[in-house]
């Protein structure tokens, strides 16, 4: 089974932009469709995007789109999320995770989940 590191976190300013970055090990990241989910505090966890394992198709939620971007080197076994134009409502922990569709948005389809990591964004 692949196992997923994140990074990128941090805090930044309303209008601001990070990226963030999932390393996988193993010699089977390219199989995988991978996904970002995000959970804020009291909240559940939820579906932010998910690329194809080819990186051809990707799939986005409504809160999101046209402000955050997924892309995938899977010579480099990582996935990115580009999130730009960052409100303080997308304060969460932020979760990479592997499966078997880009479409797939419920937390039960996807099998490995990195640890997380915080970002934080100030008004």
């Amino acid at each position: 089974q692949v196992q997923l590191v994140e990074s990128g976190g941090g805090l930044v300013q309303a209008g601001g932009s990070l990226r963030l970055s999932c390393a996988a090990s193993g010699r089977t990241f390219s199989r995988y469709a991978m996904g970002w989910f995000r959970q804020a505090p009291g909240k559940e966890r939820e579906f932010v995007a998910a690329i194809s394992s080819t990186g051809k198709s990707a799939n986005y939620a409504d809160s999101v789109k046209g402000r955050f971007t997924i892309s995938r080197d899977n010579a480099k076994n990582t996935v990115y999320l580009q999130m730009n134009s960052l409100k303080p409502e997308d304060t969460a922990v932020y979760y990479c995770a592997a499966g078997s569709s880009w479409r797939a948005i419920g937390t039960y389809e996807y099998d490995a989940w990195g640890q997380g990591t915080q970002v934080t964004v100030s008004s």
